[in-house]
Order: C-alpha cells, then sequence, then structure tokens
C-alpha cells in the first residue's frame, strides 16, 4: 500500500507539474474538476443516448459507457449524493429490465450499471439485473464455446469483457473471467496483425481509433482482475502489450490518437486517445505496464484532451457512430461532434483512473 501511494503520488505531481501544462493551471487540469464536469454534463442530459437500428431499439451502450465512468467518479470520491443521483437517471431502465427483449453484444452490456452499483451499496435487485445480462450472453454458446453474441467487430472486446469482469467482481466466480477470456483470445486471434493493431473487422482492413480503443480498453478491464496463473493469461498480456508499444510509435506531438491510426494525415480524434489513454494508466495502475514507459503518453494525452474539452463539459472531435467498410476514405471523412457519450465515456473512466492515482 506504501509503495502504491508513493507511486501515485509521483506520478500526479508529474502528470500536473505546472511547468509542463502549457499556459493553464494545475487546477484546470485536474482530474477531479474535470471528472466532475463530465458527470454533471452527463445528469443534466434531459434525454439518454438510444440505439435505434434495423436490428435494435434500445439504451445505447455509450449511455452505459458513460454511467459506468460517472459511478466510478462518484464511488473514487465517496460522493453518495452524487451517486444516488446517478443511480435516480437510470432508475427506469434499471427497475424494467425483464423487458429488454434483445440477445444483442450492444444490448446487453447494459448489465454493466446495475453490477457497478450493486458493488457500491450491495442491493440484490441491481445484482440480479446485471447478472441476468451477463449470463444471457451464454445462453446459447456457439459449438467453439464462444457466445452467439460473437461477430468479430473489434468493439466486441470491451462489450462483452467488460459484462463479464463486472460479473466477476460481483460475484468473485471464475466462470465470468474464463468466458472473458476465451473471448478476448479469439479476437486477438482473428483480427490483432502483426504491428499489434487491429483491424476493425472481416469487411474492413483498417485500423480504427476507436474501434482499437475498446479493445485496448477491455484487454486492460480483463488484464486488471484476471490472475496471472490463469492458463491465458500470458497470451492476453503479451498481445496487450504489443498493441500498447505499438500505440506509443503512433501517438502525435499533441499527445492525440488519429482517426485511422496509422495515416498521418487522418484526424486527431478525441475517444481513441481516451481510451488509448485509459489502457495505459488502468495498466500502470494495476502494475501491469511500466510507468516509466508510459506515463508521459498518459500525461500528453490528458492535457490535450481537456483542451478539447469545453467549460460545460462538451468533449470535442469525437468520431460519429461508425460502421465497417471497406474504404479508408469512409473513416478518414467521418464527421467529428462534440458532447458524444462514445467520446464521454472514456473521458470519465481516463480522470477516474488520473483521480484514483496510478
Amino acid at each position: 500500500m506504501i509503495v502504491r501511494i508513493f507511486l501515485a503520488t509521483t506520478v500526479i505531481c508529474f502528470l500536473f507539474s505546472s511547468c509542463q501544462l502549457r499556459q493553464r493551471s494545475d487546477q484546470q487540469y485536474s482530474p477531479k474538476m474535470i471528472g466532475l464536469k463530465l458527470v454533471q454534463n452527463l445528469s443534466e442530459r434531459s434525454s439518454m443516448m438510444m440505439y435505434r437500428t434495423d436490428f435494435l431499439n434500445t439504451f445505447h451502450y455509450a449511455e452505459a459507457c458513460a454511467a459506468l465512468g460517472a459511478i466510478r467518479i462518484a464511488s473514487s470520491i465517496n460522493d453518495s449524493i452524487l451517486l444516488r443521483g446517478i443511480e435516480a437517471r437510470y432508475q427506469p431502465i434499471l427497475m424494467s429490465f425483464d423487458t429488454l427483449p434483445y440477445n444483442h453484444v450492444d444490448a446487453n452490456v447494459l448489465g454493466i450499471i446495475p453490477l457497478v452499483l450493486y458493488q457500491c451499496d450491495n442491493d440484490e435487485h441491481f445484482m440480479n439485473f446485471g447478472l441476468s445480462m451477463a449470463d444471457k450472453q451464454w445462453d446459447m454458446p456457439r459449438t467453439d464455446g464462444l457466445t452467439d453474441q460473437t461477430r468479430f467487430w473489434i468493439d466486441d472486446v470491451y462489450m462483452v469483457c467488460c459484462l463479464q469482469v463486472e460479473a466477476f467482481k460481483s460475484t468473485g466466480k471464475m466462470i465470468y473471467l474464463d468466458r472473458a477470456a476465451m473471448f478476448a483470445a479469439a479476437y486477438l486471434d482473428s483480427l490483432q496483425q502483426s504491428n499489434g493493431l487491429f483491424l476493425h473487422g472481416p469487411q474492413a482492413p483498417f485500423f480504427w481509433g476507436r474501434g482499437n480503443g475498446w479493445v485496448a480498453a477491455g484487454l486492460s478491464e480483463l488484464l486488471s482482475v484476471l490472475p496471472q496463473e490463469h492458463a491465458l493469461y500470458l497470451k492476453i498480456h503479451s498481445r496487450y502489450e504489443r498493441m500498447m508499444v505499438s500505440l506509443l510509435g503512433f501517438q502525435s506531438s499533441a499527445g492525440m490518437w488519429r482517426q485511422l491510426i496509422d495515416h498521418k494525415d487522418a484526424w486527431e480524434e478525441s475517444s481513441a486517445t481516451a481510451m488509448f489513454a485509459f489502457a495505459m494508466a488502468n495498466g500502470i495502475s494495476h502494475g501491469f505496464l511500466d510507468a516509466d514507459k508510459y506515463q508521459e503518453a498518459v500525461r500528453k494525452a490528458w492535457v490535450s484532451l481537456v483542451d478539447r474539452t469545453d467549460s460545460l463539459g462538451n468533449l470535442a472531435d469525437i468520431c460519429v457512430g461508425t460502421g465497417q467498410r471497406a474504404d479508408a476514405e469512409y473513416y478518414l471523412l467521418r464527421d467529428k461532434v462534440s458532447g458524444d457519450l462514445h467520446g464521454q465515456a472514456p473521458m470519465m473512466w481516463l480522470a477516474n483512473e488520473l483521480l484514483a492515482g496510478f
């Protein structure tokens, strides 16, 4: 514990020393201040983000991921009033979970909200709801043992692994980690390339920023709880580290990563940057990444992201929702927006990680 506190203090001092924060004050880069601003931004939204497509009409996964970040921040700073406010926002969804008609990777991730709330207040209703979503993913497994929600889109690594990890945290049952590890390993084998990065999917041979961000975040969430003696730990850790090493070489001088990671002419994109910085910070925090090697990349990313966040907590330069295409121009010409939860969510994860000290 003493070593962890010393490391956290050293890194936070390094991260926020005034000589390195351009011309703005330390307080303006404070993870607590920025984190609270982001949570307030979420809480003040009059409606929730919904997923409306030909195959889904339900609660959006980006809203679930934003809720996760908000709950973690409220828990980290021990603000029970803030936590109750977040819970109230999602109460209508949490109290009617049995009406969710979908069995889809983007719908089931809703289960992370009640699971992290259960970890805060031990409400059995929340745990039962969350576990129902986690177990539904394996109701009808494929012949290879993977969930029938498997589609080999890299986004899935986060959607499945995070839900199963939170189920493990809530119950201590290894079945959830075994599922997540098996799932992650299958995606590593199918989509990771020799440079450590991941193709968006079977129909998209490109290293899309946010898609790779979902992988980075999902693997780091899994590694934060996966025992080193687990049969798949070494494989998952080595592939995750290969990805992290590769990402260091693609970070821009401003601290950002790009819409297509390996395209120097692609625009700098915020959601991917927040996800990569979170994955690195989380790795440092849990001891499976070298702080000396990665903390500067995290610092540069945080500074650049805060500089792109307005006074109301809206993060700029976020890519809109993006499907798979076999055309690089499709990715390069995607619209960039401010305040979209695809970017707000990982910005909260990152703020919380820095708030906790890594």
